[in-house]
């Protein structure tokens, strides 16, 4: 009898096809696919990511890259593939009041920022870029944080960080002058009431510098399975890598209907991000993915959320590094 392998992962449209049964499973994968939010609770619950990292709930689970690679080097007995299901440019995720005379990521020397964690990927990604890209001292920076880290650090000496409740709004605080920015993984309560704004003026014309310069659309998440569960099932990270092979290639052609999707010119959208950066920023596989993953490795480490600067090779499984 086949053992039964939970999969813990967001409702985004590249997974629909692990939902609406397109894909061709192979008979020897007995996979329950479970519909699991981070922030926000879905169909199988929330806290996907302290659920798979901290409880080990699913054999295997979209999580957190930060948050993986802090587990990894903390001795983690879990191996990654090379799907990585969410994606941002922190250049869309940066956020300033709407009457800050801020208008560029230097300007934020000196300042305080509001981060949902220290160790959030988008957190971490924004800061690294902050740091790498637009030189700024994240030293010189107070960070005010809520206290909800997925993996428990602590931080080292020179760091400013200020922790809040876990469940205050932080747009609201953006709003109200609390702090001068806010680096988020989603859209801030205030950014629809017109009390907030996104840092650059053109935030697309940002991402495509960003892309321009470094060829690559920042990873969010990865898949993480359990050491144990490979052991007991040595063709599933292959598996499942290339059942998000399968998804993607489903999932590139829900817009070739232009009434898809109820945004009414998402089609257009599509063609104007071609034109801007090509036309696959998904990549899946190692070797294509490498300088994206160590760009991120060495932010962490920067960052000093790890004690040292893994080799990219270190978080995936053997079976799937030649992907």
């Amino acid at each position: 009898m086949l053992k039964e392998i939970s999969l813990a992962i967001d409702r985004y449209d590249r997974h629909f096809p692990f939902f609406d049964g397109t894909l061709d499973v192979p008979n020897s994968l007995n996979l329950t696919v479970l519909q699991a939010g981070e922030t926000s609770a879905q169909r199988d619950g929330a806290h996907r990511h302290k659920r798979m990292l901290r409880d080990g709930e699913f054999d295997a689970a979209e999580v957190s890259f930060s948050s993986f690679i802090m587990g990894k080097a903390r001795g983690l007995p879990y191996y990654a593939i090379p799907a990585f299901p969410r994606r941002l440019f922190s250049q869309t995720q940066m956020y300033v009041p709407t009457g800050s005379n801020i208008t560029e990521p230097a300007a934020l020397a000196g300042k305080r920022i509001g981060l949902q964690s220290f160790q959030t990927t988008l957190a971490v990604l924004a800061k690294g870029d902050l740091a790498h890209e637009y030189g700024v001292d994240l030293k010189s920076v107070t960070w005010v944080t809520r206290a909800n880290e997925t993996v428990a650090f602590e931080p080292k000496p020179g760091w400013n960080i200020e922790y809040v409740a876990a469940d205050a709004d932080l747009g609201i605080m953006l709003a109200d002058g609390d702090i001068d920015a806010l680096f988020f993984s989603r859209a801030p309560s205030t950014l629809e009431t017109g009390k907030a704004r996104r840092l650059f003026p053109d935030p697309k014309a940002a991402c495509a510098d960003f892309f321009g310069r470094n060829k690559f659309f920042p990873i969010m998440h990865v898949i993480a399975l359990k050491d144990e569960v490979i052991a007991a099932n040595p063709d599933l990270p292959q598996q499942i890598l290339d059942l998000y092979g399968q998804a993607k290639s489903i999932a590139e052609t829900y817009m070739d209907d232009p009434g898809w999707s109820q945004l009414p010119w998402a089609r257009m959208a599509r063609e104007e991000q071609s034109g801007l950066l090509g036309d696959d920023i998904w990549p899946i596989g190692f070797a294509a993915n490498r300088a994206n993953i160590e760009r991120f490795i060495g932010y962490s480490f920067g960052q000093e959320l790890i004690d040292r600067q893994l080799d990219p090779e270190e978080l995936f499984h053997d079976s799937v590094l030649k992907s």
